[in-house]
């Protein structure tokens, strides 16, 4: 079985460390690597305190200043504009780790891309950003969280799995009933254990009376009262203090042609391929790589031509899921195909049976947070619907998690990311000619709750994700540097983003 279903007077393993042989150190190989990743994720993160908020970093005393200043810079020139940061007294700051979001853009032109931020860890920073367009470009760099946020948002994520409370319907003949579920229930009442021994991942729920553990069928979620962070801390994350603009006193920086390429490319672009930071720009609200050319499927006819006879499954979130939707909206030969499930997060198929196309989209395992409830009889992880697969040049798997993990400690993350990368190796050794996408996950909206959803969480997943799937044979969408270029703030962007990820897809699967 790939899941054992059973109940327990109380809980008898952390989370973990549900394999039941164990090395001589007492560690997997999977848990080593968690404690390496994790350890260098620790490295990023300043570990600092502080007592008073004059003390914390400021963004209206800080200042950007152009190191290379010109009158006139070139297609492809690099801007390097320098950071240095203050206290709100006005003392420079000593220490790094400040989450900032730097960006250049021509609104006109429609047109944006990210800056690469080097921290000296002395409060100087150093930010780059390549000159792809023509025109006047202005630019933006905005303090998100101060170091000392960033400080405290790293200590409270790893304080435990209790920020969200999941409750579960159980079926019990005609009626239900319902009960706290979560990845540690801490109770003396008998608990339904949800385990996959192989993957070392748990899921509880407290077991209702006289109704079996197999009677579990649906899900929901909700924000639990609960905060790991102090007084003082919780006033930096004030919606008026998140993602402040820092003081610049030049003007917008004027790029002519200079009969440079407007394109820096490698060639098509291909699964495997690596990308450069930034991994390319917008112009005119497309989407252009930096090391690769791009085609545009304008045409129905076009996209259809690509998908014809391919079978593509989409795991993951509900940015995932906005894919199988546009492609219902705006492809008219696709028809969704009503599994008559519950709710929202119910599977999606969309079938054109004339050329043989076949998209599906599932929700990935749990955490799956939502208020609305959602079937889990369907439930499986991501690694298990690999494993699944059979695999071949055909189909097409496309991956993304990173929004539902943000509230927990990031081992969770880490581990579910270990076990899919276990699983796609796996689908290599019997089918190569697989292809495989990892969609990175979207910055999102600065007003949600910033403890449980700061786009700094995402970011440290977003950094993570890229060690760990190092070295495989797989393509990268990089929807969190595209979304920052973009400047989006939604979770879930507009139609033209959404379409110009789609297009990156389609080029690296035809």
């Amino acid at each position: 079985m790939d899941f054992v279903i059973k109940f327990s007077e109380r809980r008898k393993w952390p989370i973990g460390s549900i394999a039941p042989c164990m090395p001589k150190d007492g560690l997997t190989e999977r848990e080593k690597k968690i404690k390496s990743v994790l350890k260098e994720m620790d490295q990023l993160v300043p570990n600092v305190t502080f007592t008073n908020v004059n003390t914390t970093t400021s963004a209206k005393n800080s200042v950007a200043t152009i190191l290379n200043h010109k009158d006139t810079y070139c297609i492809g020139d690099q801007l390097t504009v320098r950071l240095d940061m203050y206290d709100n007294l006005g003392n420079r700051k000593k220490y790094g780790g400040d989450f900032l979001r730097a960006r250049i853009f021509s609104s006109t032109l429609k047109a944006g891309t990210s800056g690469r931020v080097e921290d000296f860890n002395n409060g100087t920073y150093l930010v780059n950003f390549t000159l792809f367009w023509e025109g006047n470009v202005a630019l933006s760099v905005l303090l998100f969280h101060p170091s000392e946020g960033v400080s405290a948002l790293w200590a409270a994520r790893k304080k435990g799995y209790e920020k969200i409370v999941f409750t579960g319907m159980f079926a019990n003949g005609t009626s239900a009933v319902f009960t706290e579920c979560n990845f540690n229930v801490t109770t003396k009442a008998k608990v339904c254990e949800y385990l996959d021994h192989r993957d070392e991942e748990a899921f509880y729920c407290i077991k209702p009376d006289n109704v079996p553990c197999e009677a579990f069928i649906q899900l929901k979620s909700q924000n639990k009262p609960i905060s790991y962070l102090s007084v003082l801390e919780k006033g930096l994350f004030d919606r008026s203090n998140i993602g402040v603009p820092i003081l610049q006193k030049f003007g917008d920086i004027r790029v002519l042609s200079c009969n440079n390429s407007k394109t820096l490319s490698n060639g098509k672009c291909k699964i495997g391929m690596r990308s450069p930071s930034p991994s390319g720009y917008v112009w005119q609200n497309q989407w252009n790589p930096a090391f690769c050319t791009l085609s545009n499927f304008k045409t129905t006819d076009q996209i259809n031509a690509c998908l014809k006879g391919k079978l593509i499954y989409l795991l993951g979130d509900s940015t995932m899921r906005q894919w199988i939707e546009y492609f219902i909206r705006t492809v008219r030969s696709l028809t969704y195909f009503n599994l008559h499930a519950t709710g929202k997060v119910q599977t999606m198929v969309a079938l054109d049976t004339a050329r043989n196309i076949q998209i599906q989209w599932k929700k990935h395992g749990h955490p799956f947070i939502g208020s609305s409830e959602y079937t889990v009889k369907a439930h499986k992880y991501v690694s298990r619907e690999i494993d699944s697969l059979e695999g071949n040049r055909d189909t097409v798997i496309v991956i993304s998690l990173g929004q539902h993990f943000r509230p927990y400690p990031m081992d969770l993350f880490i581990r579910r990311v270990l076990n899919v990368r276990k699983a796609i190796e796996r689908l290599f050794l019997r089918s190569p000619d697989t292809k495989v996408i990892i969609k990175e996950e979207n910055t999102r909206e600065m007003s949600i709750d910033p403890e449980r959803f700061s786009d700094f969480h995402g970011y440290m997943q977003y950094l993570a994700s890229k060690v760990l799937f190092q070295g495989l044979n797989v393509a990268v969408i990089d929807a969190w540097d595209m979304t920052t270029a973009y400047g989006t703030y939604d979770v879930h962007p507009p139609d033209h983003v959404v379409w110009n990820e789609i297009n990156m897809f389609l080029n690296y699967i035809c």
